[in-house]
This record gives structure tokens, sequence and C-alpha cells, in this order.
């Protein structure tokens, strides 16, 4: 069996609304999976994620945001943001098309970010407690491990304002972190 080719691209400006729309798809998908149509953040006219969360991601002061293709279609998309001074990395979206679920794209997408990103030594990223294919993702594809989980007991952050309307003290979270393996170090000597 061949393997699949998967390619980061940096997401390109006249592809932006594609990507908020798949990215919402893509989280409604997950969303309708485990709740049906019954969570009103599932209803018509709703999202599961916000174009603002998704904009403001995109539009992060250390942001780089990626489609991911296979075979020159794309498939999905991931935003990271970059902290090359302290070393960090979140994961801020990682989303791959319903219809190309279990066929290795979002772990392989993961290893090229990790490739392409050699100088990050911890990355973070979270998800929504209910979202059971991204728990098993992180924590089993991809190596993270879980660090907090936020609920009404364990409140994260304060949501922004302009989040406040879609985010309450139900959604709880899980946080997820990856501390990569050090480097071996060099003699220079041997240089």
């Amino acid at each position: 069996m061949e393997k699949t080719k998967v390619s980061l691209e940096p997401l390109q400006a006249d592809d932006r609304e594609q990507f908020i729309s798949d990215n919402q798809w893509a989280f409604r998908y997950g969303a309708q999976i485990e709740f049906g149509m019954r969570d009103n953040r599932c209803e018509e006219g709703e999202e599961t994620i916000s174009r603002r969360t998704i904009e403001n991601s995109i539009d992060g002061k250390n942001a780089e945001a990626y489609r991911i293709v296979v075979d020159g279609k794309k498939v999905g998309g991931l935003v990271l943001q970059i902290d090359r001074k302290e070393a960090k990395g979140d994961l801020d979206l990682l989303f791959v098309a319903p219809e190309c679920h279990g066929k290795g794209i979002g772990q392989a997408a993961w290893k090229a970010v990790e490739t392409m990103h050699p100088e990050i030594r911890v990355w973070e990223t979270m998800t929504p407690y209910f979202e059971k294919r991204n728990l098993h993702f992180y924590v089993n594809r991809c190596g993270f491990h879980v660090v907090e989980f936020w609920n009404r007991h364990q409140p994260g952050p304060k949501v922004p304002e302009e989040e406040a309307g879609h985010w309450n003290e139900d959604d709880e979270m899980f946080v997820f972190r990856k501390v990569m393996p050090q480097a071996p170090a060099t003699d220079d000597k041997n240089l």
C-alpha cells in the first residue's frame, strides 16, 4: 500500500474564506457526531467554532496558517502560533475534512509541522472534551500528554469578551502539551 503524500502549503489570501468555511464544517461535523442536532451550537446558523475565533487565530501576531494538501487537493488546514524566543509553539487549529478522516492525514500533517519547526521545544494545544477522535489523535498518534482539564470546577483562562457568546462554563476542554526531545549535545572540538 502506497503512503499518502501530505504537504503543508501556506494559506493564501484568496483561500481564506474557504479555509474558514472548511474549518467550521469539520468542527460542526464533530459536534454533530457527538450530540446530533440537539446541541444548540449545532443548530442552523450557529457554528461550533466561531468565525472570530478562526480569524483571530489566522491573524495572530506569530501566526502561521497552512492548508493540508493531498494529491493537489486541499483536505484540511492548521494554524500555529510560534514563539521562537521561548521555543514554544501553540497548535491553535487543526482540521481534516470529515471524508478524509482515518487516513493518517492529520498525523502526517503534524509530523510535517514538527519537521518544519525543530527549534520548538514545547507544543501545546487543546480540544473540547467530547472530541474523542481528537483525544485519541493528540495522545496516541502525536505524543501529546493531557496536562489540564478545564471545567466548571477548574476554569481555564478568562474567555475574551468577543468570545463570551460562544463559550460558557459548560464548555469543557482538555489542554495538551508535548515536550520535544532535546537534540544531542555536540562536542565542538570534534567538528
